[in-house]
């Protein structure tokens, strides 16, 4: 296509197309050309002798010709596309669209499509308001105005052009141009990929307001877009919507819900996941494996694998077959919470029924060996991966590392670092923290020193665990204002330090004894927009007990209390501690006993 937005002036955007325009449609005539000989030479696609008898006409006057009479739309789409290619001709933007009208008012809807799937593909160009008006004054039949736009917003999400649909569909509201829910859709989608919520919902509320009824797709993807930024209520609310346009909600709605109040496990929300799942099967709808894992995952991370393990027997109980990924959440989970012998048992139920073992399982099961100091056991299944054709990756290597260095075994650490260069698995940035991190608890910072520089060599750039594991090695030698240079480099180079690092360098400052550099952290912290937390007050309020300010603790543990902080067992020992066994009674009235219940 040859069309050009910048070669018709702005009046010839307003008179070109129109028939009614009398002293316009006169001068096309007065050039009429046989318009029957030329649709013959299209049907034959006699394109040489058509170029020949078109040698001395204007090819939009051929064009207007074909469009003001009764010649088939498609005939004329011919020739439209033969005169771009062959005789470069520039056809205006209101021409384009009439011709499309005219194939529309012909039900030739998949020229259409394909044209302006062309066309979104081609010509950026043109603006989506330049557009709309062409369609607006190409034809007069809204329906079929609402057609083009309807396929021009379907085309642009085609090609991922999600802003130029998103104005489209906007701007089809504005002509009162009714959208169809195939276009919807995939807006809907591409919203929701590109993190755009505000605009799904946006569109989602465009869609009831103009009577456009959404799909069942159309309320997965909203249910899913909503989870994604956490705004379950409002998941919870489409849900009830769906019931009340007569839309069931299936399993992939479930799950969608369900996944979402699992991703918010850490904040006390997975009740409300295992109460979807209630009225899932209430409603007759079957949980698949993908809801019952979604489950498992959501208790594993959030400490409650009893509840884990309840799922899986209701898994089980309901004749859905685990998977891999089933065992593999289950072992993982049991292993963080100390159970490794219940994770090997489950890891032979998992043999028995026939499925494979993978990486991940084995290393579930040898950060499950590690945690709990079991590193024979640990070795004797690394060493085995190989013997079943699995080949540990870096996460392997790295899990291994850091139970050496957490072990102060520094030389097994780096003898392993060279295995896993000589299997061509390459160190990343988690192994070099680990190996920072031993280095640093044997005190060896000349060693650090050329790691670090080992790291840059290999185009690894430190990272905020990296800073804060340099931080804490400051700090416990008693070094905090080397730290602090150290929080001011970080942020220099984009890295913002997070709660450990502002807790971590104050707990170096309350040490040593300064609690003035202590408290002037905690405002860098607050200017920072970092609110202080539980282990920010327990690291203050310890060091104020330490100086013997234990009124000026009490005002923090009151702070503390009154900004809805639960406490936690460190507080309470700094409490007992520091304060109650050195005869001071804490004035926070009702709040002692949600201390001690906070532990």
């Amino acid at each position: 296509m040859h069309l050009n937005p910048h070669n018709f002036p702005g009046k010839f955007l307003h008179t070109v197309i129109f028939p009614r325009n009398k002293q316009l449609f006169s001068k096309f005539s007065s050039s009429c050309t046989n318009i029957p000989n030329i649709t013959d030479l299209l049907s034959k696609q006699h394109w040489s002798e058509l170029k020949t008898h078109l040698k001395n006409t204007n090819s939009n006057t051929i064009l207007h010709q074909l469009l003001t009479s009764n010649s088939d739309p498609e005939l004329t789409l011919r020739y439209f596309t033969w005169s771009q290619k062959e005789l470069k001709v520039s056809h205006s933007l209101e021409f384009t669209f009439r011709m499309l009208h005219s194939l529309a008012s012909a039900k030739k809807y998949s020229k259409i499509r394909s044209f302006l799937d062309n066309f979104v593909k081609n010509f950026e160009n043109y603006s989506v308001s330049l557009i709309f008006h062409a369609i607006s004054v190409g034809g007069e039949y809204f329906s079929v105005n609402s057609v083009i736009a309807d396929m021009l917003v379907w085309a642009y999400m085609k090609h991922l052009k999600t802003q130029l649909a998103f104005e489209a569909f906007k701007r089809a509201g504005d002509y009162g141009f009714k959208l169809s829910v195939l276009s919807c859709n995939p807006l809907l989608s591409g919203l929701v990929k590109e993190g755009r919520v505000r605009d799904m919902e946006f569109v989602y509320k465009e869609m009831i307001k103009r009577r456009i009824q959404p799909s069942l797709i159309s309320f997965n993807v909203v249910v899913n877009g909503l989870c994604k930024v956490g705004k379950l209520n409002r998941a919870g609310d489409v849900l009830e919507d769906m019931k009340v346009r007569g839309v069931s909600p299936n399993v992939i709605t479930y799950n969608t819900l369900i996944n979402g109040y699992c991703k918010t496990a850490k904040i006390g929300k997975m009740y409300k996941a295992d109460a979807i799942l209630k009225e899932m099967t209430a409603n007759g709808i079957c949980p698949n494996e993908v809801t019952f894992n979604t489950l498992i995952d959501g208790f594993c991370l959030d400490g409650n694998v009893s509840n884990a393990l309840r799922v899986f027997a209701e898994m089980n109980k309901q004749t859905v077959k685990p998977n891999v990924v089933t065992y593999n959440v289950l072992i993982d989970g049991l292993c963080r919470d100390g159970k490794v012998s219940e994770a090997n048992a489950l890891l032979d139920q998992m043999v028995d029924s026939g499925l494979k073992l993978n990486v991940i399982t084995h290393n579930a099961l040898i950060n499950g060996f590690c945690k709990n100091k079991m590193m024979k056991e640990a070795c004797k299944l690394f060493d085995d991966m190989p013997k079943q054709g699995i080949a540990p990756n870096v996460t392997t290597y790295n899990t291994l590392v850091d139970a050496y260095c957490k072990d102060g075994n520094l030389k097994d650490a780096f003898a392993l670092l060279n295995i896993m260069l000589g299997k061509g698995v390459c160190p990343n940035l988690s192994t070099y923290n680990c190996l920072i991190a031993g280095l640093c608890r044997k005190g060896d910072m000349e060693a650090v020193k050329n790691l670090v520089g080992e790291m840059a060599s290999k185009n690894l750039t430190a990272d905020l665990i990296t800073y804060n594991i340099l931080i804490d090695s400051l700090c416990n030698k008693g070094e905090s204002r080397k730290a602090a240079r150290l929080v001011v480099d970080m942020s220099r180079k984009g890295l913002k330090p997070s709660h450990i690092t502002y807790n971590t360098l104050m707990d170096g400052y309350c040490r040593e004894g300064n609690l003035k550099a202590a408290l002037n952290v905690r405002m860098q912290m607050e200017k920072a927009r970092k609110l202080p937390n539980v282990a920010t007050y327990n690291v203050l309020i310890k060091g104020l007990c330490r100086k013997g300010k234990l009124e000026d603790a009490n005002g923090l543990l009151n702070e503390m209390l009154e900004k809805g902080l639960v406490p936690n067992r460190t507080t309470y020992e700094i409490v007992t501690e520091g304060m109650m066994e050195k005869g001071f009674v804490p004035d926070i009235e009702d709040h002692l006993y949600n201390v001690k219940v906070g532990s």
